[in-house]
């Protein structure tokens, strides 16, 4: 499967995320425990992954190759890790900064990419790429940037520092996250299901840890976890799960064959995607902000992945003066 199928195919998947994850609502409220979603998400890649790798020890007369040394497994509970710590970061930036500028600020994690991608996994990016990234961070930017006649616009502005160190914080950390992922899934041979296997084990018993950590945190007011563990499930919300997770194994797909970049395109994208949506479902009011910054995307976007020879005219007479100098290498001379 080519990888800008695979990228479109996450960017519908993450757009509709948001959509079907406010469906899920009952009267503005979720009547399930929203925790338990990245859960079962984890279980549902953890289980696919096992299959998958199943059917492909069966088809093969030699098997896949799984390294299973401890110096090489001890390495993927770090991206689970890395998450946990994140997701206290955006806790922690929330009680400075409004959604709105929380938001806005999230975009750095485009530029952080970039330059984690650059000095972590040894990538050299052109000039050009960089300037389209650069231009996707100010383009999601602008499309989420309210009229300045209203109070979100200067509260931008007029946050403590602790918030900005703060937001600045979770970009790098998300960044970090995905980049390592990347160097995880290519560091060696081994099939992808193998490595997905590693990385969804982890992740599932770490958001097991984080529903026992809310049990113990309200002296399991509600019983233990695994008794209401779907409680309040309707099909909108299993949808939620399925979606969950089969973007993240779109994303490790990504990460094996492609790269980071390619995912922090196809997340922007779904964002723009989800505004759009959310005109006819929800009633959203376009704004000019906002195709101002589709349109920004969309010119950073080719800029990113079109050819040079799209990008940039070269000059017609370069070929013509090459002509020219083989015609006179080959024109006999007259004193022969």
């Amino acid at each position: 499967m080519r990888w800008y199928l695979v990228a479109a195919l996450l960017t519908l998947l993450t757009s509709s995320q948001g959509i079907l994850t406010t469906l899920s609502q009952s009267h503005g409220k979720y009547k399930y425990d929203y925790a338990t979603v990245p859960f079962l998400a984890e279980v549902f890649k953890l289980v696919v992954s096992s299959f998958f790798l199943w059917k492909e020890c069966q088809a093969s007369s030699s098997a896949p190759r799984m390294t299973t040394d401890w110096k090489s497994v001890r390495l993927f509970p770090i991206p689970s890790i890395i998450y946990l710590v994140h997701n206290n970061v955006q806790f922690a930036t929330l009680t400075y900064v409004d959604p709105s500028t929380y938001q806005i600020m999230g975009n750095l994690k485009i530029v952080t990419t970039g330059i984690l991608f650059r000095f972590f996994l040894r990538r050299k990016l052109s000039t050009l790429q960089w300037m389209a990234i650069v231009l996707l961070t100010v383009g999601t930017t602008t499309s989420q940037v309210k009229g300045c006649g209203e109070a979100s616009c200067d509260s931008l502005f007029s946050a403590p520092i602790q918030g900005y160190m703060f937001g600045l914080l979770s970009a790098c950390l998300s960044a970090l996250a995905g980049v390592y992922t990347e160097y995880l899934m290519k560091k060696n041979n081994d099939t992808l299901y193998w490595q997905n296997v590693q990385l969804y084990t982890f992740g599932a018993i770490f958001n097991m840890a984080r529903l026992m950590m809310d049990d113990f945190r309200v002296g399991f007011e509600n019983g233990p976890w695994w008794q209401r563990l779907l409680n309040g499930y309707t099909v909108t919300t299993w949808l939620v799960v399925l979606n969950l997770g089969s973007s993240g194994l779109l994303v490790s797909w990504l990460m094996k064959y492609a790269d980071n970049i390619v995912k922090v395109y196809s997340t922007s994208m779904a964002m723009l995607l989800t505004m759009l949506l959310s005109i006819f479902l929800f009633s959203f009011k376009p704004t000019l902000q906002l195709f101002l910054g589709i349109t920004i995307c969309m010119i950073s976007l080719h800029m990113y992945f079109a050819p040079a020879h799209m990008l940039v005219n070269l000059p017609a007479t370069t070929k013509a003066a090459s002509d020219t100098l083989k015609e006179i290498a080959v024109e006999p001379t007259g004193d022969s």
